[in-house]
This record gives C-alpha cells, sequence and structure tokens, in this order.
C-alpha cells in the first residue's frame, strides 16, 4: 500500500475515488458471502445455524474493517495492524463455527477460504499471499475431511473462486496505490516550486549582503584597532561602517521589494502551472494591456495569498482567475469551486494581512462564500 499521507484528506477527487474503491471492494466482498449464507438454509440443525450465523457475520464485520483500512492512506499504521490481525483471528474462529454448517450438502466454510484469499492483496505482498492462500487451501481439505465434504470440491471453490477474487481485487488496490502516489507527487512537485523561490530569494539577500558584511567586519575590526593609537582614523573608518550598514539596509530593501513585485505575468504563469500540476483546473483571462506596474504589483501579492488558498484551504476541482481593468480601478475575482467549513474567511490572517496591504495602497479585498464556491476579489487604484 502507498505511505500515509495527510495530504490526501483535502482531496475531492482523492476521495471521491477512495469511496468508489471501497464500494467497489466491498460489494465483491458482500457479494461473496451469500453463498456462505446458503449452508445455512441447508443446515438442520439450529444450533449449527446459529453459530455458523455469527460466525460469517463476524467475517463479514472484520472484511469491512480491513477494506476500509486498506483504501484509507492517513489512517495510522497501528489501525491498520489491529484490523488485519482481527481479520485473522475471526478467519480462525470460522472454522470451528462454520466448517460444521451443512456438512457434506454445502461447502459452506470454502466459499469463506475463498474471501480469505481474494483478501490477501489487502494485506500482504504476492509473495506472502501465496504462502497465505497456500495455508488456507490446507484448512479448506481439513475442513472438508472433518465435515465429510468433496476434497475437490473444496479445493475448487476455495482456489480457484479465491484466485479470480484476488485477481479482481489485487487490480483495484494497484489502481488506487498508484491514485494516491500520484497524489502525493503532485503535492512534492508544489512544496518544491516553493522551495525553489524560497531558495532564490535566500540566494538574493545572500549576495547583496555577503560582500557589504565582509567590508563592515573588515573595517569596524579596523577602527578597533585604530582606536587607541589614531582616534581621528577610527573615527572616519567608525563613519564609513555605518554608511556601509545603512546602504546595506538599503539594498535589502530594495531586493525584498523586487522580491514582492515580481512580474504579475510572470507571477500568473507560476500560480497556474502549480494549480495544474496539482490537478486544479485553471482557466485565466487575458491581462489588460495598459496595466499600471503599481497596480501590478498590489494583483501579484494578491494572487500569490489566492492561490495559496486555494492549494491549502480547498478542494477545488477548478479555479478561475479574471483581471481586468474599468476606468482608474484594476479588479482581481479569484474564484474556486473548493470551499468548505475549514476554508479560509474573511477573518483569516492571510487575507486580513493582504486586506491592510491594499486598504494602504487605496484598495480593497472582498470575499464571498455561495455554497462551494469561494471567490476573492480584489480592486486596487490603476491611474491612466
Amino acid at each position: 500500500m502507498a505511505s500515509e499521507a495527510v495530504t490526501t484528506r483535502a482531496d475531492r477527487r482523492l476521495r471521491r475515488a477512495r469511496r468508489a474503491t471501497l464500494v467497489s471492494l466491498a460489494t465483491g466482498v458482500w457479494t461473496s458471502i451469500l453463498l456462505p449464507a446458503v449452508g445455512l438454509t441447508r443446515e438442520p440443525d439450529p444450533g449449527r445455524v446459529t453459530l455458523g450465523a455469527v460466525g460469517i457475520l463476524a467475517f463479514v464485520i472484520a472484511q469491512t474493517v480491513v477494506l476500509y483500512a486498506a483504501v484509507t492512506p492517513w489512517l495510522e499504521p497501528r489501525w491498520r495492524r489491529r484490523a488485519e490481525l482481527s481479520l485473522v483471528g475471526v478467519a480462525v474462529l470460522t472454522v470451528p463455527l462454520v466448517g460444521p454448517v451443512a456438512a457434506g450438502r454445502w461447502p459452506t466454510w470454502a466459499w469463506l477460504g475463498a474471501a480469505l484469499i481474494g483478501m490477501t492483496p489487502l494485506l500482504v505482498r504476492w509473495r506472502a499471499g501465496l504462502a497465505v492462500a497456500v495455508g488456507v487451501l490446507a484448512v479448506a481439505v481439513v475442513v472438508a475431511w472433518w465435515t465429510g465434504g468433496s476434497v475437490p470440491r473444496h479445493l475448487a471453490v476455495t482456489g480457484g473462486i479465491g484466485a479470480a477474487v484476488a485477481a479482481f481485487n489485487g487490480f483495484q488496490v494497484w489502481f488506487w496505490d498508484l491514485l494516491v502516489e500520484a497524489r502525493q507527487g503532485q503535492a512534492a512537485q508544489a512544496r518544491l516550486a516553493a522551495a525553489e523561490e524560497r531558495l532564490r530569494f535566500a540566494r538574493d539577500v545572500h549576495d547583496v549582503l555577503g560582500h557589504r558584511l565582509t567590508v563592515i567586519a573588515l573595517k569596524a575590526e579596523l577602527a578597533a584597532r585604530l582606536a587607541p593609537v589614531d582616534p581621528e582614523r577610527a573615527g572616519r573608518e567608525a563613519a564609513e561602517v555605518q554608511r556601509l550598514a545603512a546602504s546595506a539596509l538599503s539594498e535589502v530593501r530594495e531586493t525584498v521589494h523586487g522580491y514582492r513585485a515580481v512580474d504579475l505575468d510572470e507571477q500568473l504563469t507560476a500560480v497556474v502551472g502549480v494549480l495544474r500540476s496539482c490537478g486544479v483546473r485553471c482557466t485565466v483571462l487575458p491581462l489588460p494591456a495598459d496595466l499600471p506596474q503599481p497596480a501590478a504589483i498590489e494583483l501579484a501579492a494578491v494572487l500569490r495569498e489566492a492561490s495559496t488558498n486555494v492549494l491549502r484551504h480547498s478542494r477545488a476541482d477548478w479555479c478561475r482567475i479574471r483581471i481586468d481593468r474599468e476606468d482608474d480601478v484594476a479588479r482581481m475575482t479569484v474564484a474556486n469551486d473548493g470551499a468548505d467549513d475549514r476554508g479560509p474567511d474573511a477573518h483569516s490572517h492571510g487575507l486580513r494581512g493582504l486586506a491592510d496591504r491594499l486598504a494602504a495602497a487605496g484598495g480593497e479585498l472582498r470575499v464571498r462564500r455561495e455554497d462551494a464556491i469561494f471567490t476573492l476579489e480584489a480592486t486596487v487604484p490603476a491611474p491612466s
């Protein structure tokens, strides 16, 4: 099975695929239980019917728990192990409970054995699964000998039907694992893109500060050495250190400003690429050709925050980004269909800080939620 991933908890499409896989697996399992139940109708002893029904019901419950654990990547491993051990324990108990039911008339336990073999792809890898299948077949032979049933018939039911069910379940589990791994890869790609951007900024800051700080350190050391012997020159060196420090601070501020003032078109391309890599269908209308640079800088900040909200706080299938200009106002609208109770609202920290920034620039930020549609709308001055 794929490794646990908490990120899948917030993925709407993966949750839908999980439910479909779970329903498909459960339908096959529960259908296969109808055949052991036939043995209950052919057993004349009420006591054996009761014990057999208890054994079959317990087996169905244990199977259902294992199915749920098998397609729930965020479940803790200890709970998954407990589910698997419970199934093993219940399977052992079904031998004395279900084995004697309809003895010689219907291979009741053989059908449970087939269901157990069919579950092996959910529990172990294929090599261990072969060992489990051999063990179950051996138990089927023992049950047939003990109850006076047909050994070939028990083997045919347990081995043949079990192999078919195992192949069907194995394909579904394999496909589910591919989906989980694909979504984990997309999440890792998004994290990598963010990490690369942080690394680029760190390199820029290092390039700006590295040389300046080295010179400042040398000048400060020189001033300390000159202080006892040449106070006048030491003062000049100290003044130079102060000037260099102020210059370095100014350059860092310019670097940060440049980082925040990333080109809106480039920012839009990067955001669309990240969203699409995470499986979100993204629709973007063309940018206005005459958008002033100050307005573009503010809208780029809005776009970064909006895309972060889509990735972190929603289960969006689609996202629509629109930027237009009317008279002296530029407007950005970002809408997605992933709104839920855990998503961002007007009081979230990121949006509150963004609203303050836009207000300082003479703009405004509005958010609204209609059913599953979350819309963020930002306006900023865009004088001609």
